[in-house]
């Protein structure tokens, strides 16, 4: 049975020194390990009394930490703007293996489904696969231009692998996704979501926008893409959040959502895993959360949360909702859905 998202309470608001730029949840648990403004990895354990993070220790990087997952229950992964992965010992909180892994910025981390693959991008406008086990990188990809249209250096922002790990989407600043089959890094379909690019010629030179969020539905048959709307000031993240929502094997749009109740930046997404809903999140200054039915394109339940949120993590029932981002971690519950009449009905005559 699915969750109902209009049940979604805010049952944790916690203060932490830093901006929370990744998370990776410990399974059936509620400690978080975060990767901070600060260089640094953390864990927290949200449902401690009195929750406090605990930072890692030894050499570790040397600028963001902006993306980390779970290789194994107590091996964590990291990458960071410094360009390098790191290997840690959860239980240890020391860095067992470093990797020099791109050129430029790393954006994102990804595992597969079974744990075996990681998957990154970065500014050098590469996706690289890794095995999670020994470090060795397995292939690298890319349909990405280094530059945008206007001249300005691109940006690789967001990977996604499919729920059964066949797939891996690569989204880049000016809105150009690229799916890829996972074990030989053909690549299978592209799709254009050119709507949520800004550039900015005359007051500042720059640009900014993208696909900054990815996430398949569970049958594969459809890709989300999030990020933001046309911007009139680029030094203001002054626009609607933007999702649309693909049938990337034919390269169609089925739905597209401009957000005019919370003008931000759409900075993650994810399927309910029977494709109920898709969640997206992010921010500007305050922070948001939106159900969405992939069915209709119509929001179901939205909710404003306390600070720009970088990335969420869902527990096993997709019933508690963790969400990290400037200067905060929350926790939000939200409850099944309850049976329908029909169905309560019927039940009840079954049992008759």
């Amino acid at each position: 049975m699915a969750s109902d998202p209009s049940k979604l309470q805010k049952t944790k608001d916690i203060g932490i020194p830093s901006i929370a730029m990744c998370v990776a949840r410990v399974p059936n648990s509620g400690r978080l390990i975060f990767g901070s403004s600060d260089f640094k990895l953390h864990e927290i354990d949200v449902f401690a009394e009195k929750p406090q993070p605990t930072a890692f220790g030894g050499e570790g990087h040397q600028s963001y930490v902006t993306g980390v997952v779970l290789a194994a229950p107590n091996i964590a992964v990291s990458g960071s703007y410094d360009g390098q992965l790191i290997w840690w010992d959860v239980e240890k909180r020391e860095p067992t293996r470093k990797v020099k892994a791109h050129e430029l910025w790393i954006r994102r981390l990804i595992i597969s489904p079974d744990g075996k693959t990681i998957a990154s991008v970065a500014d050098d406008m590469q996706c690289k696969l890794w095995n999670a086990e020994t470090g060795e990188m397995l292939r690298q990809f890319s349909d990405h231009k280094p530059m945008t249209p206007h001249d300005f250096p691109s940006m690789l922002h967001a990977v996604a692998f499919s729920a059964d790990g066949k797939f891996i989407a690569t989204g880049d600043k000016v809105g150009h996704v690229a799916v890829w089959e996972a074990t030989s890094g053909s690549k299978v379909g592209t799709v254009e979501a050119p709507g949520r690019y800004t550039w900015d010629p005359k007051p500042r030179r720059h640009s900014i926008g993208g696909s900054r969020g990815l996430a398949f539905s569970p049958d594969n048959k459809l890709l989300a893409v999030g990020g933001i709307g046309q911007i009139g000031n680029i030094d203001h993240l002054d626009a609607p959040a933007r999702v649309e929502i693909f049938d990337w094997q034919k390269g169609e749009r089925k739905h597209e959502l401009n957000n005019d109740k919370f003008k931000a930046l759409v900075e993650d997404l994810a399927f309910d895993p029977a494709g109920q809903w898709l969640l997206s999140s992010g921010g500007a200054g305050d922070g948001f959360v939106t159900f969405v039915s992939p069915e209709t394109g119509k929001v179901i339940h939205q909710d404003k949360l306390p600070m720009h949120v970088h990335q969420l993590a869902l527990n096993e029932s997709s019933d508690t909702l963790f969400a990290v981002g400037h200067h905060k971690i929350v926790v939000c519950e939200f409850k099944m859905a309850e049976p329908t009449a029909a169905k309560s009905e019927a039940e009840q005559a079954g049992g008759k």
